[in-house]
């Protein structure tokens, strides 16, 4: 490596940003919105690319959400089978959905938990990871989670969130995969999360 190129690679101190890095960035300029509600926001923004083309690109944000999948001392994942009207498909998903303004992204997914299911958490929830399932042109934080103490504490209050629910063992979650019958990304997150720990165990 030559010494210029070692010196792109070095960060820079104000920044935290190599020059290579700092290269490839694309530049924000201003933001206006074209339509906002509860629910989703829809955006244009004036950016630069690396290549110098400047135009307005689109952007959707949408609220942040967490899930938690519940597992039980025989390896299996409590799962709710249900329709989604968006794609209109029927899946398997963990529960979970929007937080509150200024709420906890592990207290969201304890409360959704009761409220989906009638279950509650016996243990403090491990987290997994936060991330962005559609990066590109949205944002819209997911926060995932793993609960493997859990009890039945009554009956689900949410009445529209699914046809039934299922311990669904994980050694039926790769077929369940590859039958396409798990779509969520939150929950595939997760899914692959606990069989990747298993199997590194």
């Amino acid at each position: 490596m030559s010494v210029q190129e070692q010196a792109s690679e070095q960060p820079d101190t104000a920044t935290g940003r190599s020059e290579a890095e700092k290269a490839s960035q694309w530049q924000v300029f201003g933001e206006r919105n074209l339509y906002e509600n509860r629910w989703v926001t829809l955006a244009k923004v004036d950016i630069q690319e690396p290549d110098g083309s400047r135009y307005e690109h689109h952007k959707v944000l949408l609220p942040a959400a967490a899930m938690v999948a519940m597992v039980d001392d025989q390896d299996r994942v409590l799962m709710m089978w249900r329709h989604r009207f968006v794609p209109d498909l029927w899946n398997f998903e963990l529960p979970g959905g929007l937080l509150e303004d200024g709420e906890d992204p592990a207290a969201a997914a304890a409360r959704e938990v009761v409220e989906e299911t009638g279950y509650r958490t016996t243990r403090p929830l491990e987290r997994v990871v936060d991330f962005e399932p559609m990066i590109g042109t949205c944002t819209s934080p997911h926060h995932v989670y793993i609960a493997r103490g859990v009890e039945k504490a009554g009956e689900p209050t949410e009445k529209n969130e699914a046809a039934h629910l299922e311990w669904v063992p994980l050694d039926d979650m790769l077929g369940l995969v590859a039958a396409g019958k798990i779509r969520n990304s939150g929950t595939l997150v997760a899914v692959l999360y606990l069989l990747a720990a298993r199997n590194s165990a």
